[in-house]
């Protein structure tokens, strides 16, 4: 399905599902703009209209009583760079920030939301809530890192043509739950900052909702990378050899 403009995708599958007026043969919702687009932590989500892809994607399935949650937000990780990586050449500058953000670099190209809808105590439904930067190449908000695919490659591109090859990679990902494994050690493989060790400051370094902090924020300790759980959580490591296990609201990357 698609519409012009809406305040948010998410939201307003969310509503036509509870109303029972989303179509049964529609399983993607793609707006040209949204004016109050989310993130994940109470971020908004800047997108000049036109410009870019903004979609939710509808997962109902048996399958999805197979899966954890959070696997949503890998599968959804995994589909998007897949489809990036296929038109850009410096592939390896590509990478799945966790918990599912999608980096060229240092900069954030992609951002993800995924909602589920527990009803009688079970999981009946979620929706991937998708923000990919495709051709805007100004960005006016306060975003501290936006990229966009034009920004890398100097093309344009059409966002609905991106929306069915995301659409077909993620069905494929979700509809055969032998392949978790292979997604997962995709998602790991592609990591943000996945060798060596980086600063991180625990979350309490101030209150903007965001997943990053400044080179000059206090209590910053190197770390690296050691597991990303099937929870979600992320399992860092010290220099000393010291794990700590974080929630994605509880740790931040310094950048």
């Amino acid at each position: 399905m698609y519409i012009k403009t809406t305040d948010s995708t998410n939201t307003l599958m969310r509503e036509l599902i509870a109303k029972g007026e989303w179509p049964q043969d529609e399983y993607y919702l793609r707006a040209s703009y949204q004016t109050a687009g989310r993130g994940q932590t109470g971020n908004g989500w800047e997108s000049a209209p036109d410009k870019n892809l903004l979609c939710s994607i509808l997962v109902k399935t048996q399958k999805i009583k197979e899966i954890s949650p959070f696997y949503l937000n890998v599968a959804v990780s995994v589909a998007i760079h897949k489809v990036i990586e296929s038109y850009i050449v410096e592939q390896s500058e590509l990478t799945i920030k966790w918990p599912n953000d999608i980096y060229w670099q240092d900069k954030k190209m992609a951002g993800i939301l995924v909602e589920t809808a527990i009803i009688g105590g079970e999981l009946k439904y979620a929706i991937a809530g998708i923000g990919l930067n495709v051709n805007q190449t100004e960005f006016i908000s306060d975003a501290p890192n936006p990229i966009s695919l034009k920004q890398i490659t100097g093309r344009e591109y059409e966002p609905d043509e991106l929306m069915q090859q995301l659409y077909a990679e993620l069905q494929k990902e979700l509809s055969d739950t032998s392949l978790q494994t292979s997604v997962w050690e995709y998602y790991r493989a592609h990591l943000y900052r996945r060798e060596g060790f980086w600063p991180f400051v625990e979350r309490e370094v101030n209150t903007r909702p965001t997943m990053n902090a400044s080179a000059s924020a206090k209590g910053q300790f190197m770390a690296r990378i050691k597991d990303v759980l099937p929870s979600g959580e992320i399992v860092l490591e010290d220099r000393k050899e010291k794990t700590r296990t974080y929630h994605f609201k509880q740790v931040r990357y310094v950048i």
